[in-house]
């Protein structure tokens, strides 16, 4: 039995940086609440997750179980398609999918070497299926994107 869980957060609380690790059962019952909401956040514009939430002017940085914002709201774009491409293909990360609302496309990078990955698929535009290697194995739809 596992009981080892990848989904350890870091938050800065009233100015204590705290490792938060959730249970399964918490996981689950979020899961289940997202569900629930989907819709509803559907028709509001809007979109949930779970992602980093930096609250303007404090100094907290939370990672909710659920958050609901705009769908609009705004990205670090240049991160995105920068920073965190170059420190995931130096960690090894085997893919990285980039998802550009700006420029309404998808890029699918591989082959991970101490420069950068050195291969990339795309950019695509929204709606052209992008195949995910094994261990996924499927053509990803990104007409909904």
């Amino acid at each position: 039995m596992t009981t080892a869980h990848d989904g350890d957060r870091t938050e800065i609380v009233e100015g204590v940086i705290t490792n938060v690790t959730p249970s399964w059962d918490h996981e689950r019952a979020a899961k289940l609440v997202r569900r629930q909401i989907e819709a509803r956040v559907d028709d509001l514009g809007c979109v949930e997750g779970s992602g980093n939430l930096d609250l303007p002017g404090s100094a907290n940085w939370y990672v909710p179980d659920i958050a609901v914002v705009p769908e609009d709201s705004k990205s670090s774009a240049e991160t995105d398609r920068v920073v965190k491409r170059r420190r995931y293909a130096e960690y090894g990360a085997p893919l990285y999918l980039l998802v550009d609302r700006m420029e309404q496309s998808v890029t699918l990078f591989a082959e991970p070497g101490s420069l950068g990955y050195t291969k990339a698929d795309g950019p695509h535009p929204f709606g052209t299926a992008v195949r995910l290697p094994e261990p996924f194995g499927i053509d990803l739809d990104t007409s909904g994107l």
